[in-house]
């Protein structure tokens, strides 16, 4: 009880200050391009957009999708990983910029809208970080987008996913080795039960799929039910 209560203090502060933030520093000024929408034609799959213009056939699966088995139905971003989405992802997540915050749960509750709303998810499950880097960060941004997305859309956050195998950082990555990196690196966590439930995996920014992948398959085989993927961002 009292766990609990210090928790449910602790977020209502961080709201807070969090809205502190945002009035002492608003958005700052920045030389980086406006952010790209992604809009279709675009892989069914990943998301992963076509030049405009192009025809695409209807549930139409990108080259890169077509050799992976895939456990979750869909992955979608509102916006590419460039400019100003890129410069508040790498900001929020590793020089502490943390007013970054409320626009990047914007940025996610588009995507939730855009793609998401209306269906019937019965909570959003945010990717896991590594116990040591969580250590390091201080935060995981996954946990704290979905919480923000939340606060906005009343969709329940279900942290019940556990990385208990420490990888090597997927940036710069090929491919392959981005999936051979992954296999088996997600656990359940112990006392969560999502069989038959509509899950949405939440994160900043989606690559290869690899991550999201792998977690949607620890939730498919511990018997759930629909999943999908929530990014802000698509590279």
């Amino acid at each position: 009880m009292v766990v609990a209560l210090l928790s449910t203090a602790l977020r209502h502060s961080r709201d807070w200050g969090e809205c502190a933030l945002n009035l002492t520093f608003p958005w700052p000024e920045t030389a980086a391009a406006e952010p790209e929408p992604i809009r279709r034609p675009y892989c069914e799959q990943c998301g992963d957009p076509f030049p405009a213009g192009e025809t695409l056939s209807r549930g139409f699966v990108c080259t890169a999708c077509a050799g992976h088995d895939w456990y979750f139905s869909w992955a979608r971003a509102s916006y590419r990983t460039n400019g100003q989405v890129l410069d508040a992802i790498i900001g929020y997540k590793y020089r502490d910029e943390f007013y970054h915050h409320a626009r990047l749960v914007t940025w996610l509750t588009e995507t939730f809208d855009h793609h998401a709303r209306g269906g019937d998810w019965h909570a959003l499950v945010p990717v896991p970080l590594y116990h040591r880097r969580l250590r390091e960060r201080g935060f995981n941004q996954a946990v704290e987008l979905a919480r923000g997305l939340n606060s906005r859309r009343k969709v329940p956050v279900l942290n019940c996913l556990y990385r208990y195998r420490e990888t090597p950082s997927q940036t710069g990555l090929e491919r392959e080795v981005r999936w051979k990196n992954m296999q088996n690196a997600f656990c359940l966590k112990r006392g969560f039960d999502v069989r038959g439930k509509n899950l949405l995996l939440v994160d900043d920014v989606f690559t290869t799929g690899a991550t999201t992948n792998a977690c949607a398959q620890t939730l498919a085989q511990a018997g759930s039910g629909q999943l999908a993927v929530l990014t802000i961002a698509r590279s």
